[in-house]
């Protein structure tokens, strides 16, 4: 997301850095060119004109009109400026009560509800260790209260036996009860929506939120909306006083003109983003990390994070062993491109990188194959356990055969042994402590064999 945003602002910022001197009529344009990229990402006017205020007030004092690099100073300027205007420090989930600790979840109809119930239940159970029981009190929405018993299994989080007939207050009191009994630590509610905010959502959320008095009502709002999706929250916020926001869909709109709406206009803090349709595709909302992409700056902190959560750390040790074995077969080959898979293939990762943002068109036009991934992963698994373990016994006849297995060509089967021999070589050198090889960003050496 924030690509238009970025590719604009990156274009006006390079003019500025391009100046060894600046005066009040160069930052004015600047501040002209800032405001109408603002609109066109859809962020609300109110929140545009703030913002451009704000920093032209800052741009054009004495400290940077005369400071030694200048386009600098004002680049760093709108980005202070930007991190305030999402709210300044990340917030997450309030679990300070005693316990069961209730999340109420309210939305539209179509926002997301339901996914980001399993996701955020999953999450505090996997990554906070907490007890969890999920209940669906959506009585309207045909098969929602089946849904989320499906997330459930699927999240391996517990939800509360369906009792047909049975009205949302009702359900709620029950999943209360249920989870005072059964010692869980935190209760989901998942409520109902409605395609537009009326009053008889309204009048159903206050009687749930005075039955189940949650600790956090959480607004999903679906990024993709827009300025819809700001309304709805001002709407919801001063009828319920919401405590934060969920933001679904963030990996879908390239403008992101809701992200930075919602919290100027609401003065509730967005604390979980989704990033994609699977259970463990969510991440918490931290302002200074979304500023840095926004300005090209990248986010090596969430990324390094991403790829710590997704090593496995007896597989990591097994894999140092065998390193200094000098052994990386295709099985360690097949297990790599699972975990790169799942932080978000080579765009996801490149997308978190420093710089990567002025090279996007040289990317584009180098065809990076997303789907090469997934058929290197079929390769693989197309041949036999013998194979994966020692690929030199890979002859012509056999690859034929694993070609036609995973539905690919020969040329693609010896392109991944080739790229499997290189790095193996390298991983070898690993092994050994090798000089000269590629230095990762800060962080990254740790999840590396010593």
């Amino acid at each position: 997301m924030f690509e238009t945003l970025s590719g604009r602002l990156g274009d006006i910022f390079d003019k500025l850095r391009g100046r060894g001197v600046l005066n009040e009529s160069d930052v004015a344009a600047a501040m002209r060119e800032v405001r109408v990229a603002l609109l066109e990402a859809d962020v609300a006017l109110p929140v545009v004109k703030d913002f451009v205020e704000k920093v032209r007030a800052r741009a054009i004092g004495q400290e940077v009109l005369k400071s030694v690099t200048p386009g600098q100073m004002v680049v760093k300027i709108v980005n202070d400026e930007l991190i305030a205007m999402l709210g300044g420090e990340s917030e997450d989930l309030n679990l300070a009560a005693a316990p069961p600790v209730a999340i109420m979840m309210v939305g539209l109809q179509g926002s997301g509800k339901t996914t980001s119930t399993a996701k955020i239940a999953r999450r505090l159970a996997t990554r906070d260790r907490k007890r969890v029981l999920m209940a669906s009190l959506d009585t309207r929405r045909p098969a929602a209260q089946e849904q989320l018993r499906i997330l459930g299994q699927q999240a391996d989080v517990p939800t509360l036996p369906i009792i047909p007939g049975q009205m949302p207050l009702d359900i709620a009191k029950r999943a209360m009860e249920a989870a005072r009994l059964g010692g869980y630590d935190v209760v989901m509610l998942d409520t109902a929506g409605r395609l537009h905010v009326d009053e008889g959502l309204m009048s159903e959320l206050d009687s749930v939120k005075f039955t189940a008095m949650p600790a956090e009502i959480l607004l999903v709002a679906d990024a993709l909306t827009g300025q819809d999706a700001v309304n709805v929250a001002r709407q919801f916020n001063d009828r319920l006083g919401v405590t934060g926001i969920v933001l679904t869909r963030m990996d879908g709109d390239g403008r992101g003109g809701a992200a930075l709406s919602m919290r100027a206009v609401t003065g509730r803090p967005i604390k979980v983003v989704g990033t994609g349709e699977k259970l463990d595709e969510i991440d918490s909302f931290h302002p200074s990390r979304v500023a840095s992409r926004i300005l090209g700056m990248g986010d090596v902190v969430s990324l390094v994070e991403k790829a710590q959560e997704m090593v496995d750390e007896q597989d990591a040790e097994a894999l140092v062993k065998r390193l200094k074995k000098g052994q990386f077969t295709l099985v360690d080959y097949q297990k790599q491109l699972d975990q790169m898979r799942k932080m978000g293939g080579m765009s996801g990762i490149l997308g978190l990188l420093p710089g990567v943002g002025k090279l996007k068109k040289a990317l584009a036009s180098a065809n990076i194959d997303e789907g090469m991934l997934v058929r290197q992963d079929a390769i693989i698994k197309s041949m036999t356990p013998r194979e994966r373990e020692n690929t030199k016994i890979i002859a012509a006849s056999r690859k034929k055969r694993i070609a036609a297995g995973s539905g690919t060509s020969v040329q693609e089967v010896n392109k991944l042994l080739k790229q499997h021999q290189q790095m193996a070589e390298m991983m070898k050198k690993m092994g050994k402590g090798g000089k000269g090889l590629p230095q990762l960003p800060p962080g990254f050496d740790g999840l590396l064999p010593r």
